[in-house]
């Protein structure tokens, strides 16, 4: 009898090995689906964030034109002789302006706000803010300058024509500094164009602590920790095909299927990007197993 009740124990511990397997394979997938979505939120509002800086700066820069019109427009009319619904009509254009300069001010301090509690406010990001912060301050002196300028109009307009001279400076710096934004606004897309790919075996990339592998659990990318001088940069916009050197290859990191293909060059494998765009939408780091 006891060894009958023996057997019984036996055959229901080997009925439920399998399920016990398949409980911890399905909690590792929803564990590796939690750090996807994750890691996808986290590029998203990263993406985010440098649109409404490069959306801002563009902005920034339209302000530079529109002040320039207006200090044209200042300093070759005599406006002792405009009417007074024409002066009303100045000074309602620079309240517009003056209006949206506080405007840009306040978004810009709002992306400031949210980028420095971000993971993504790197030293490059610090730099524009700045910059971005001073040509709002010359634009905003600018603005000042001539609003007092049509608000005494009607009785030191025979002081005008002295400062045409002064303001033409002015006209200069704001030309110089649209400028420099214009640099900037450069120096901005090719960074945010700017992208990095790792190629090396199993070994290689655990080494370099790019991925980490487990008893029962699948290979991953690991978040942040990798080392990052083993990744070779490039352009996003030049980057189009990477030799792999190597007859077999499996991209690691998340990218779109169909943005990109692995073909057969003369017995090695080589990476083709055939949708830039699309290839790069969740990362800027490319991760390539070889073997």
């Amino acid at each position: 009898m006891k060894k009958i009740k023996y057997l019984v124990m036996c055959i229901i511990a080997l009925a439920m090995m399998p399920s016990c397997r398949d409980n911890a394979t399905t909690d590792e997938s929803q564990r590796q689906d939690s750090i996807n979505t994750e890691l996808n939120d986290s590029l998203a509002t990263a993406l985010a964030e440098k649109d409404s800086l490069m959306a801002l700066m563009n902005e920034i820069n339209d302000g530079m034109s529109e002040i320039k019109q207006m200090q044209d427009i200042v300093s070759v009319q005599d406006l002792s002789r405009e009417t007074p619904d024409r002066k009303e009509q100045l000074r309602n254009d620079m309240v517009a302006i003056q209006q949206a300069i506080a405007e840009r001010q306040k978004k810009l301090n709002d992306l400031e706000k949210r980028l420095k509690q971000s993971t993504n406010y790197t030293a490059e990001m610090k730099k524009t803010i700045e910059s971005l912060k001073k040509q709002l301050q010359s634009q905003q002196s600018t603005i000042d300058d001539l609003t007092r300028q049509l608000a005494a109009a009607h009785v030191e307009i025979s002081n005008l024509n002295t400062r045409v001279d002064s303001l033409k400076t002015v006209n200069t710096e704001v030309t110089r500094e649209k400028t420099e934004a214009q640099a900037e606004s450069r120096r901005l897309e090719n960074e945010l164009n700017t992208c990095y790919y790792a190629i090396g075996s199993k070994k290689e990339l655990k080494a370099n602590k790019i991925i980490e592998t487990g008893f029962l659990r699948k290979t991953k990318i690991m978040e942040g920790d990798f080392e990052k001088s083993y990744f070779t940069k490039a352009d996003k916009r030049t980057l189009n095909q990477i030799p792999l050197h190597s007859k077999k290859a499996e991209v690691m990191s998340k990218h779109p299927a169909g943005s990109y293909s692995i073909s057969d060059n003369g017995g090695t494998k080589t990476l083709v990007i055939n949708d830039p765009s699309r290839f790069w939408e969740y990362s800027n780091y490319l991760v390539v197993k070889i073997n």
